[in-house]
């Protein structure tokens, strides 16, 4: 399983981009593709203000979140 990082890059700490592994700042729009495609089964997608963003699934550990 590759772990998904938010880089809090966009306005506001949005996630415009992503590192997935040793994949890095990959654009928020692919990794919802991918997501979508359950290419990250450990993810999922939500929409905030119109905008898909990459979630982790809800587990009990927030070293493994998106957000770190």
């Amino acid at each position: 399983m590759t772990k998904i990082k938010g880089n809090n890059d966009g306005p506001g700490g949005r996630n415009e981009t992503y590192d997935i592994g040793r994949r890095k700042n990959v654009r928020r729009s692919e990794v919802v593709k991918e997501v979508e495609k359950g290419l990250h089964p450990d993810a999922h997608v939500i929409k905030v203000k119109n905008r898909k963003y990459v979630r982790d699934n809800p587990d009990r550990s927030k070293s493994d979140n998106v957000n770190r």
